[in-house]
């Protein structure tokens, strides 16, 4: 079994700044569309979030990439191709994986900017879409069904959610610390995160120094017992009612 930990939503680069959490809870803001899209920030009810977020530079009639899509009934669609599906694809990410999305946050009081977990998806399809885009897909106006982005476009679907909550059990970057420093959960050793080898990354005190770029992280947990106890932990907190 593998978890993906997977970046996703605005920062510094896409977007022009972290997403924001209003009123206790995480809120995703979708990275501007590079592709395909028929989907605005204000469909989402996001416009005001989204031009406060990026300094003015995204307003509610700019198109923006909604995926992952966390549908109404608990189901995730989310969609990958180029080099980050590839790496999946190598990495041997299947049915029965699961990925837990994190991204750039920040509250309305500190306004620190921090890493955050805010949804996951249990991986239940793949649909390479080169193949065939089913209808279902292309009526929910989801980006990599509407447009091939790559020639290795695919689609992966299941149980997920978002979390209502941001919640400390959440939060990836240390206390007072850079995004990026990380206290990692105790499990996760050294060759343990695809694009984490460098021995400088592994921290005393149980921290991980996170690459700056990349989107799918992957850790191969194989059979062992803690790493599974984490997710589901993670799992509960983010269905956790508030």
């Amino acid at each position: 079994m593998r978890i993906i930990f997977s970046r996703k939503g605005f920062d510094s680069s896409a977007g022009g700044g972290p997403s924001p959490i209003v009123g206790g809870k995480p809120v995703s803001l979708p990275i501007p569309a590079g592709a395909a899209s028929n989907t605005t920030y204000g469909d989402l009810g996001l416009g005001q979030l989204a031009h406060a977020a990026s300094r003015g530079k995204l307003a509610e009639n700019d198109l923006c990439h909604h995926d992952p899509m966390f549908l109404n009934d608990g189901i995730c669609v989310f969609g990958q191709c180029g080099a980050a599906q590839t790496h999946l694809e190598r990495q041997g990410v299947v049915v029965g994986d699961v990925f837990i999305f994190f991204g750039l946050f920040a509250d309305e009081q500190t306004r620190e900017p921090h890493h955050r977990i805010f949804g996951y998806l249990r991986v239940e399809e793949v649909f390479p879409l080169s193949q065939q885009v089913p209808e279902e897909f292309t009526e929910l106006a989801h980006p990599h069904a509407l447009a091939l982005h790559h020639r290795n476009d695919v689609i992966w679907r299941g149980e997920g959610r978002q979390a209502r909550s941001a919640s400390d059990a959440l939060r990836l970057t240390v206390p007072e610390g850079p995004p990026s420093l990380w206290q990692r959960p105790p499990w996760l050793k050294r060759g343990g995160l695809s694009y984490h080898d460098r021995a400088d990354r592994w921290l005393r005190g149980g921290r991980l120094k996170s690459v700056a770029r990349g989107q799918e992280f992957v850790a191969d947990i194989g059979r062992r017992k803690a790493p599974r106890e984490w997710l589901n932990w993670v799992i509960a907190d983010i269905n956790r009612p508030l």
